[in-house]
């Protein structure tokens, strides 16, 4: 039993070399490439020299062997195909041939090799007609093994052809390129690699479902030589029966039912419902990143479905073909266009979101009001007002992608005032709201305090914006500038040092990509109050407060609108010699180890040095 189990395992041979092809007609998704190369071998019109390109697993070495075959068969078929039964073709499948040579460029890639290499074309072949290189990841030939090998390339011995094989034809120097027929290889279609694996399958008697070889086929992403791969480790996985559940569970892929359900939902205006949804999804080990990226990629499905000139487009299974047809004719092309544009501003701002998970809610959020009734304020004229339709009861607030000063609906907050007064007793659903509160700050000298509704994305920033208009100019792109009118002159309210430095580093915070510069000089300076409510603020160098002299006025104006007192005065001056001390790397570092002494330690346990 033990010498039957051994011998199993060492006959076993992965699918990809096994069912590698070893004529052009068992080529797959390339018919137009061989047509070409038996048409070639028919006639006898051969090159000296041939370049295939194309993504890895394509085929493209592959071809490049049968063609090397072909050329060598004393017999060749009237088909353009090697006959299998000559002394050339026996020799190549014992791998005993003279006359082809195959090169690996990623480790033979100097000029020793190289010229090594065109020593060998100067003797003719034993038994055929040629002698046929083959160089594979020919990119990857070093600059004078590229110059070395130029001149053999331009003009061989009639007994020789080269074959290049290569994944990035843009590496190779233009000079080779010249000298070379070009074929470029194409990716490897859905439908095509479904049916290879249908066919692999089938040999070995092993039973599938379609939806998993598509799972399998769109994983591989064009190359069969990857697809094999991955359907070998789902054979041995699903223990020779392939199933959908046990691909995605094996395969870690987002179940595509996750994405038929959201599009539901968000057609449907359920955002809860795509809340909890979400939950599950991260909850099972999933990112929202690539929940965002497969989203984006259904919905253009979707889109392309609509229409039966794009419905070719659909790399997926007949089966799912099917599904994303039932789904098309459910959404309005202004909702899949929406929320393509939506889910791609997320993947762009990812990577750089402190808060991922909120991205991603919020983005949710949007899409699944896209298709909500506008509400009973929008104006005439047809514009959208900024802020969240009745999806939340107008609690919630919604950021402008270009203006880093969140915007707060005027709905969301109840001010004691007869006007706010008269707007929340027209919005009845207001008072059953679950996060209302009613607290208020004593020690403010504000009349009142706006009331939170909504705990999602707020600041206090925000609720004293809201409690004032905005009407001063200020510098740009730091805040909503919307309404261009001064601020009011009654505004006198005190404020603290601690105030004053939120706010400062606020406006530091939301100055724009021009004044990123100074907007860094001015993190690191400490305003301070001189004589309320006169403001001072201490350069390190005369450069630094003339470009702060060219800004002065919005500065101020920001100050007079957080702070609310429209008496403020700014006067900046350069610090003096003593005032100005930068800290040495060794400094920083000591003062550091002096208020955090197990970094000391950590430093003496391992041995580190400071450069």
């Amino acid at each position: 039993m033990h010498e039957n189990l051994s011998k199993d395992m060492e006959e076993y041979i992965v699918s990809a070399r096994k069912y590698r092809p070893t004529s052009f007609d068992t080529v797959v998704g390339q018919q137009a490439l061989t047509t070409t190369l038996k048409n070639a071998v028919k006639s006898g019109k051969l090159a000296h020299a041939y370049l295939f390109c194309g993504p890895r697993g394509v085929g493209k070495t592959t071809c490049a062997r049968i063609f090397a075959k072909a050329i060598n068969c004393l017999t060749p078929t009237g088909e353009g195909e090697a006959c299998g039964q000559c002394e050339s073709c026996q020799a190549f499948n014992e791998q005993r041939s003279f006359n082809i040579f195959e090169l690996d460029a990623a480790s033979n890639n100097s000029v020793e090799h190289i010229k090594t290499l065109m020593e060998q074309t100067r003797i003719p072949p034993q038994v055929g007609k040629y002698k046929v290189f083959i160089i594979d990841e020919v990119h990857m030939l070093s600059t004078a093994a590229f110059n070395a090998f130029l001149k053999t390339l331009e003009e061989p011995p009639a007994h020789v052809i080269f074959i290049l094989a290569t994944t990035e034809k843009h590496k190779i120097l233009p000079t080779i390129l010249s000298r070379c027929q070009i074929y470029d290889f194409e990716r490897m279609t859905v439908h095509d690699t479904i049916n290879h694996l249908k066919a692999v399958a089938e040999r070995e008697g092993i039973k599938y479902e379609e939806a998993a070889l598509a799972v399998i086929a769109e994983k591989a992403d064009g190359g069969m030589r990857d697809a094999l791969s991955i359907f070998d480790q789902a054979v041995s996985f699903c223990q020779g029966n392939i199933t959908y559940q046990k691909v995605i569970e094996d395969l870690n892929v987002l179940d595509a039912e996750n994405y038929f359900q959201l599009v539901d939902y968000a057609v449907a205006n359920k955002a809860m419902e795509m809340m909890v949804l979400l939950n599950q999804v991260i909850n099972n080990g999933f990112d929202g990143g690539l929940l965002i990226q497969g989203l984006a990629k259904h919905v253009r499905n979707v889109l392309m479905a609509r229409d039966p000139q794009t419905l070719p487009l659909l790399e997926v299974s007949d089966q799912q073909r099917e599904r994303y047809q039932q789904q098309a004719a459910k959404c309005p092309i202004p909702f899949l266009y929406k929320a393509l544009q939506l889910m791609n501003q997320c993947d762009i701002n990812y990577r750089q979101s402190s808060n991922k998970r909120l991205l991603v809610e919020l983005t949710l959020i949007e899409i699944a009001q896209i298709t909500q009734p506008s509400d009973g304020d929008v104006p005439a004229s047809g514009r959208q007002p900024k802020r969240l339709k009745t999806l939340f009861k107008n609690l919630i607030p919604q950021s402008q992608p270009k203006k880093a000063a969140p915007q707060v609906a005027r709905t969301e907050t109840v001010e004691q005032t007869p006007r706010n007064t008269q707007n929340t007793q027209s919005a009845p659903n207001t008072q059953n709201t679950p996060n209302h509160t009613n607290s208020q700050d004593a020690t403010s000298s504000q009349p009142s305090r706006p009331k939170l509704k909504s705990s999602i994305s707020f600041s206090w920033n925000n609720l004293r914006e809201m409690s004032k208009p905005k009407k001063m100019v200020v510098i740009p792109g730091t805040l909503d500038d919307s309404d261009p009118n001064s601020i009011q002159k009654e505004e006198q309210q005190e404020f603290t040092q601690q105030d004053l430095e939120l706010q400062w580093m606020s406006m530091c915070n939301r100055m724009p990509q021009k004044l990123s510069g100074i907007a860094s000089r001015m993190k690191n300076m400490n305003p301070q109050i001189t004589a309320f409510p006169q403001v001072e603020v201490a350069v390190d160098n005369q450069l630094a407060m003339e470009q702060m002299e060219q800004i002065k006025g919005s500065i101020v104006n920001t100050l007079k609108l957080y702070l609310h007192n429209n008496a403020i005065t700014l006067h900046i001056r350069v610090a003096e010699h003593d005032q100005v001390h930068v800290l040495s790397r060794r400094e920083q570092y000591e003062l550091m180890e002096k208020e955090n002494p197990p970094i000391g330690k950590l430093r003496e346990l391992l041995d580190l040095v400071l450069a």
